[in-house]
């Protein structure tokens, strides 16, 4: 364990945003883990749990004690017929476990490549993408109480996951650091692809298979979205809004062309990047402070941009979008 003051979070987020911690911690095992809550070390409130820092906005210098979960290794638990256990630790590089179990053959989680971030924020977030949600894999998560340091394992059934959102999101949030967590995959997976132009993608890249169902996902989030190691972001800035049918068929009368779909809530999905597009923000600029030129649910720092310049921007996208549409998109990225 790793204790450090007055720590710079510019390498910790990104949107390249240069505030302090007071405190951060590097906690390399579950034993460490458990140890920094259990008494023996005061710590410094609030606490805060960031992996790699690819869903926050810090708006300001963070006056407490932040937490850098590194606890690594991905094991495979227990193979069997189709069916295949791997657990991985929270501070492993989520697109490096994605990338480790499509050369083993072991599908599920392929259509969530390159997403970045590490495996202890997965579900958290409930990252999804192309038609995809980790929860659908996830079948337990280990973690420790900050309150005491005490040991609790989540089933799936418990992390009562949803659209971007999860236990640890809601009545959960803060009080647990996840610190490794099982999926179930399979050897003879059910591939995914009529999400977008994935399936064309995909055959003109050889056909279907795991490799590259996998590397048709990264060419087209690298067409599509910003590198951060280029352009500080955040990827989706925005959650995609789930509305009542009788809204979405209003809209649809309204505006012909508006993409939507059927989500398992039951509900209509919109696309939020189209809604903000529409509403005019592609490629503007407030400041340093921007939306993507070539995707609009996606706010970038185009330099010198503060935390508070991003949420600003992001708030009178939310209003234009509203004023337009009467839709209301939420934030996916976590205010601090």
């Amino acid at each position: 364990m790793w204790i450090y003051k007055s720590v710079s979070l510019k390498d910790h987020n990104t949107f390249n945003l240069d505030y302090k911690a007071e405190v951060a911690i590097r906690v390399k095992t579950f034993r460490e883990a458990s140890s920094l809550f259990n008494g023996e070390i005061s710590l410094k409130k609030p606490i805060l749990t960031v992996g790699s820092g690819s869903n926050i906005l810090f708006t300001e210098d963070f006056q407490g004690t932040i937490i850098f979960p590194q606890i690594g290794g991905i094991r495979i638990v227990n193979q069997k017929g189709n069916e295949i256990i791997v657990s991985a630790g929270a501070g492993v590089i989520w697109d490096n476990l994605v990338e480790w179990c499509v050369e083993r053959g072991f599908g599920g989680i392929e259509n969530l490549s390159y997403i970045p971030g590490t495996v202890g924020a997965v579900p958290v977030q409930n990252i999804g993408a192309y038609g995809v949600e980790a929860g659908e894999s996830i079948i337990k998560v280990k973690a420790v109480s900050i309150a005491d340091g005490s040991s609790r394992t989540f089933t799936n059934e418990d992390c009562h996951f949803g659209y971007r959102n999860s236990i640890f999101k809601e009545a959960e949030k803060g009080k647990y650091l996840i610190t490794r967590v099982w999926f179930k995959l399979y050897s003879n997976p059910v591939f995914r692809l009529n999400y977008g132009s994935l399936n064309e993608i995909v055959n003109k890249t050889g056909g279907v298979n795991l490799k590259n169902v996998r590397q048709a996902v990264i060419s087209i989030r690298q067409n599509k979205l910003p590198d951060p190691e280029v352009i500080g972001n955040a990827g989706s800035f925005f959650k995609n809004p789930v509305v009542k049918k009788t809204i979405s068929d209003k809209l649809v009368k309204e505006f012909p062309e508006i993409p939507v779909y059927k989500d398992p809530s039951g509900g209509i999905k919109l696309a939020a990047g189209w809604l903000i597009e529409k509403c005019g923000w592609k490629g503007k600029q407030a400041g340093d402070a921007g939306v993507h030129e070539k995707q609009a649910l996606v706010l970038v720092n185009h330099g010198n941009a503060s935390g508070k310049d991003i949420l600003i921007l992001s708030e009178r996208i939310q209003e234009s979008v509203f004023d337009k549409f009467g839709i209301r998109i939420e934030r996916e990225v976590e205010v601090i």
